[in-house]
């Protein structure tokens, strides 16, 4: 059973949980960026939890199945279609061998997610099946998919079926102003006050540099608290000494244009973080696209592990309801 690449869409990679254990040497942990959407279709298709799955950017692949399966398409507004005939998103579809899945234009988000019955077959690299293209590593030989490419399928999903849906009240939207909650620190007491507080009330518009590493935005200026740098640390007022980078966490180089570390970011170096965007709030920021507006919604920590003990049961439920 294989999937034969026609059109590879921009920048479709393989994608599951991520590698992880590697963070200090400098191994980002890559994987899909938008959580929800990829475990939710993995759920549909009756995979484990940790089947690779192809994550695409603005324009879906076409692709041609040579065995009869079950797929799903999670994560962006998109139209899918089979042989020409739109099929739903959000639910578990048959597929015939021989035919092809391609994609419309985009309607809203950034990502479409395509779970297939058994996970994208793969070598597994440090444990992970996730293509971290920066270095060539992982995925369908270290890079995102090209035209001609044929992709293993596995065959362990359990009893994968068709007509399996998600409830319309568990489908996330994609709202006009992204709102991503923020655990402010480890550095935010570099800014001044008046700059950490336009920072949270300014509405940010995503830039064209929002990919797998990061997402810069533009809207506001910032200014830091001035003092003697350390040695060190250089003279840009927003470095520090040097620092480990969590995955989502908000630099400002400069004073502007603030960054969002993503999952195949670098894992450390010497700029201040201000602030980390909550990890159930990332799904919503790999959903917005060059233009797009957010804000920063800071929350403490106790408001950010009730957050993620919120998704984590959802999924629980999710997962349940649909095997």
């Amino acid at each position: 059973m294989s999937i034969l690449v026609h059109d590879p869409g921009l920048e479709t990679t393989v994608q599951d949980t991520g590698r992880f254990g590697h963070y200090a040497i400098g191994f980002p942990p890559s994987g899909a960026l938008d959580s929800f959407a990829y475990h939710v279709g993995n759920a549909l298709v009756g995979n484990a939890p940790g089947a690779a799955a192809l994550e695409a950017v603005y324009l879906g692949p076409t692709l041609e199945f040579t065995a009869d399966t079950v797929i799903a398409v999670t994560g962006a507004d998109i139209p899918a279609t089979l042989d020409g005939e739109v099929i739903p998103l959000w639910e578990s579809v048959a597929v015939r061998a021989g035919q092809t899945l391609a994609f419309g234009q985009l309607a809203g988000g950034a990502r479409p997610y395509v779970a297939v019955a058994g996970g994208i077959d793969v070598p597994e690299v440090y444990g992970s099946r996730s293509t971290y293209t920066l270095v060539g590593m992982g995925g369908f030989a270290g890079r995102g998919l090209a035209a001609g490419d044929e992709l293993a399928l596995g065959d362990d999903a359990v009893a994968p079926r068709a007509g399996r849906r998600v409830p319309d009240d568990a489908v996330p939207v994609h709202p006009e102003v992204a709102e991503l909650r923020l655990l402010v620190g480890l550095h935010s007491y570099r800014l001044t006050p008046d700059s950490l507080e336009r920072f949270t009330d300014t509405a940010w518009k995503v830039t064209p540099d929002a990919n797998r590493v990061g997402y810069r935005y533009r809207g506001a200026e910032l200014e830091f608290v001035p003092r003697e740098q350390p040695f060190g640390a250089g003279s840009d007022p927003a470095n520090v000494t040097d620092c480990g980078y969590p995955v989502g966490s908000v630099q400002v180089p400069g004073g502007v244009e603030p960054i969002v570390l993503l999952q195949d970011a670098v894992t450390g170096g010497g700029y201040a973080t201000l602030g980390t965007v909550v990890s159930v709030d990332r799904d919503r920021l790999a959903q917005t696209k060059t233009g797009d507006r957010t804000r920063f919604v800071p929350v403490d920590l106790d408001e950010a592990l009730a957050i993620r003990h919120d998704r984590t049961a959802q999924l629980e439920r999710l997962r349940s309801d649909l095997s």
